[in-house]
């Protein structure tokens, strides 16, 4: 079956490493190492499944609320970019230098804006993490069409609005998905980050600090293991949503790795 063979590499990988690690730890037992072995982290996530679980629903709040409104004002931005010169020439350099700036310092100004204890000052910095990924990404997409197909809209009288709607929207469509799940992980280390500086103290990030303080480290590693759990879901949701949109897209990459493997030996 196709699923499995997609994921056995992956699943070996994984486990192999799982595997390594438990078994050096084992070996060495190296007294006070701050990373313990998998099977304790399991252990603390289960004994503080309620604590784990509410920051999560917390932190997974931010991440996704973040990414949704960074991707929408992406979109928006590069459609508007790829139309008008204006706004190629105003929005790209702003969305260059925000980018330019990095969590730490954005954290305490978007905190002094919108308060310490406000969800709103770490969706804001989600937004701007997550927003220049896709907002470059989706440009590159939406102006790199194939003159051709506008030509030959253009012939048919077709408008600014029914090119971009056939054709540009398309063509962009792999740039904005490949953009959209780097965005889905960097999305959740821009919460965590953005925790340490303010929010609600039961969220993930207050969570990693206060039991990596307290020499609780397979409680700070449980807590990290449900940001990348988080992150995971995020990526594969889209990735089935990606396949869902472009069916076609996924069936021309299939055929395109059977048609490389096969054997051109001569007869």
């Amino acid at each position: 079956m196709r699923v499995p063979k997609h994921f056995a590499a992956p699943t070996l990988a994984g486990a192999a490493i799982l595997g390594f690690w438990e078994g050096t730890l084992a070996l060495v037992n190296p007294k006070g190492f701050v990373l313990p072995p998998p099977n304790e982290i399991v252990r603390a996530l289960i004994d503080n499944w309620d604590e784990v679980f509410r920051g999560a629903r917390i932190t997974g709040f931010v991440v996704v609320s973040g990414l949704v409104a960074g991707m929408i004002l992406a979109v928006v931005a590069a459609l508007l970019v790829s139309r008008f010169r204006t706004a190629n020439e105003t929005i790209t350099p702003l969305a260059v230098a925000i980018n330019a700036v990095p969590i730490i310092a954005l954290a305490p100004i978007f905190n002094n804006w919108f308060g310490i204890t406000s969800p709103r000052s770490n969706q804001a910095i989600v937004v701007a993490l997550v927003f220049f990924p896709i907002f470059i990404n989706t440009t590159r997409g939406l102006t790199q069409v194939d003159r051709s197909q506008v030509e030959l809209m253009e012939s048919y009288a077709a408008g600014k609005l029914r090119i971009t709607r056939e054709v540009r929207i398309p063509s962009a469509m792999p740039f904005f998905f490949t953009a959209l799940k780097l965005a889905s992980s960097l999305a959740i280390i821009a919460a965590i980050v953005a925790e340490y500086f303010g929010g609600r103290q039961d969220a993930l990030g207050p969570l990693i600090t206060q039991s990596a303080g307290l020499a609780r480290y397979d409680e700070a590693w449980a807590a990290v293991l449900a940001g990348t759990s988080i992150g995971a879901v995020l990526y594969l949701a889209v990735t089935v949503v990606e396949r869902m949109a472009m069916p076609w897209h996924s069936l021309m990459r299939h055929r395109k790795g059977k048609h490389e493997g096969k054997d051109f030996s001569p007869t």
